[in-house]
């Protein structure tokens, strides 16, 4: 039974400093990385899914403080990686408009996933995948975590990709950050067998540095491999 990692027991009336002190039955917790483990008696509730009788319509996902995140900003956070995820899959196999300035604020982030997009539609159009299209997503949340010293949230997603025949899961892990009193997506890893991410940046990578597209010699080489 898989857990959701989720720290929310009392925390969601708490602005949490920059060292966390949390007592919970007892027990004095000092972290700069906050999450608990919530027993999931019902996975079913764990999962949202979206379907082509509710469009995903993305918008401005907003945190709750205009100049830092907090961890009352999840539901947010979790509710805009379940929507990235949904058009990203559309756009994908059913060539639906993503649009990367709702989701990311990092041109080169932005330049790398669209270049994604267009590449693993391309390889669906040659290979006539194309008509099994897409209609809905369900996603669980099989970790996350708060980084208060990033000041950033950690979120693994496990995503099972519902098509017009069958369906597929694949886990996608993601950083989110306050970019101007909007969350955004500063770190986005599929690192399933043969994904675009694992070949392009390698396999098994440790997502942890929301500055990451900031790294130019970084971007340059993940260039170089996708040429």
């Amino acid at each position: 039974m898989k857990k959701v990692y989720l720290l929310f027991l009392f925390l969601l009336f708490i602005v949490l400093s920059a060292c966390t002190n949390v007592n919970v039955d007892n027990a004095e917790v000092v972290s700069p990385v906050t999450e608990v483990q919530p027993e999931v008696t019902n996975p079913e509730n764990q999962t949202t899914t979206i379907t082509e009788n509710n469009p995903n319509t993305p918008s401005t996902f907003v945190a709750l403080d205009q100049n830092s995140l907090s961890v009352r900003d999840f539901e947010s956070a979790y509710a805009m990686c379940v929507s990235a995820l949904t058009a990203y899959y559309k756009a994908t196999w059913n060539d639906s408009k993503f649009d990367v300035n709702t989701y990311f604020d990092n041109d080169n982030l932005k330049q790398y996933m669209q270049a994604k997009i267009d590449s693993q539609h391309e390889i669906f159009l040659q290979n006539d995948l194309t008509d099994n299209t897409v209609t809905g997503l369900k996603a669980g949340v099989e970790k996350a975590e708060f980084h208060d010293e990033g000041d950033f949230f950690y979120l693994k997603i496990d995503a099972e990709v519902i098509k017009d025949v069958g369906s597929y899961a694949e886990p996608t892990e993601f950083l989110i950050q306050n970019s101007r009193g909007n969350l955004v997506i500063v770190d986005w890893y599929t690192g399933g067998k043969d994904s675009y991410d694992s070949m392009i940046r390698g396999e098994d990578q440790i997502i942890d540095n929301p500055e990451i597209w900031n790294d130019h010699e970084w971007v340059k080489s993940l260039q170089r491999t996708a040429n």
